[in-house]
């Protein structure tokens, strides 16, 4: 569907192409339908497309890719817990904390700008006073004032898109999707550094080139070796990592991303699938997709927390056609879940008018 561009600029335009992802059916009635859009890459080829090559901002997905220009001085500057929270979108627990302020000086944390809020998750009836460092982001802001520090770039203003933090950032994007990528929209992520849109497929491409680099640096290392660090307690990516044997890396982002960069035999030049669920942050839909996806692979992982009253289907079309015949054996349920989307009844049995005395 071509925009409108007639239209005032306060109206909404269509997206053009997101297609369904995932269906939620309550014994076999659909009542809720995902929608999204998938791309698969390797190396820079695109092996599957569905939903619509959509433009989208990367978020806190393509934090293993920003922090490539920081790959070299931090090498050596941080351990192995310190770099897996430079890439991490955390939930804000004691752990994470801890890590993160543990990359900076005590008198340095005054320069972190991460906006002040609480813990993402939460155990029981916690209360948190809005800090800095409960910000999913903290890691990673942390790390980058170490970089700067240690390429001798100021640190004031590291959050400016005219930084020059920033602008080898977009030097390291061309260089991997190539001199002709047209260079996309810059906006203020929710954590207040820059942040660009590119194509579904341009981020696919970036995790595909993930796999080719993995051995370049510490960032593959440093995820598969702290995935607990990368998201937290019950989060997609940290379950994803710790479910692969070091083979595949994740990250989510908001809104409604989920990056993959797998290591697999049959395809040599690295591997990246992207979702993107239209409506944002949906972990539960995002998790059944990634199953599938890491399912036709040969790589297991359990099924989110179970729906009530309602079963997830996926649609096959966000598989490449090569792979569908594997997905029957992938169930997006657990055979010992009760069936409780249903009466345990026949309503035809039951004649209307003629109601039974007892």
């Amino acid at each position: 569907m071509p925009f409108d561009e007639s239209l005032p600029p306060n109206f909404a335009r269509p997206m053009p192409n997101w297609q369904p992802l995932v269906e939620y059916r309550r014994n076999g009635i659909a009542e809720n339908t995902i929608h999204g859009a998938v791309s698969w890459v390797s190396g820079r080829s695109v092996l599957h497309s569905f939903g619509g090559n959509v433009e989208v901002y990367g978020r806190s997905m393509v934090k293993p890719v920003m922090m490539k220009v920081f790959a070299g001085e931090l090498a050596n500057a941080l351990n192995s817990e310190q770099k897996a929270i430079a890439v991490a979108s955390h939930n804000g627990d004691t752990e994470h904390v801890r890590v993160a302020r543990s990359i900076l000086l005590e008198g340095e944390w005054g320069l972190m700008q991460t906006p002040h809020d609480v813990p993402l998750v939460q155990f029981g009836r916690q209360v948190r006073r809005p800090r800095r460092w409960y910000h999913t982001c903290s890691g990673e802001h942390a790390a980058i004032l170490r970089g700067c520090m240690l390429k001798g770039w100021s640190r004031v203003g590291y959050v400016w898109p005219h930084h020059p933090f920033f602008l080898a950032y977009v030097d390291y994007l061309r260089r991997v999707l190539g001199a002709e990528w047209p260079m996309g929209t810059v906006a203020k992520d929710g954590c207040g550094l820059p942040t660009i849109s590119m194509t579904v497929t341009d981020l696919a491409k970036l995790f595909a080139n993930l796999v080719i680099e993995n051995d370049d640096d510490w960032i593959w290392e440093a995820m598969v070796a702290h995935p607990d660090l990368i998201g937290g307690f019950n989060r997609l990516d940290s379950t994803i990592l710790k479910a692969c044997g070091g083979r595949v890396i994740a990250k989510e982002g908001a809104d409604g991303l989920l990056g993959l960069a797998v290591q697999h035999p049959d395809y040599p030049d690295g591997l990246g699938v992207v979702v993107k669920i239209a409506h944002g942050w949906n972990p539960q839909a995002t998790w059944y997709v990634a199953r599938y996806i890491l399912g036709v692979l040969g790589f297991e992982f359990r099924n989110p927390y179970k729906l009530r009253r309602q079963k997830a289907f996926i649609v096959p079309e966000a598989i490449p056609p090569a792979l569908r015949g594997r997905m029957a054996a992938i169930m997006p349920w657990d055979s010992w879940d009760p069936d409780i989307d249903r009466w345990e009844f026949d309503p035809s049995e039951f004649i209307p008018g003629e109601a039974k005395q007892g």
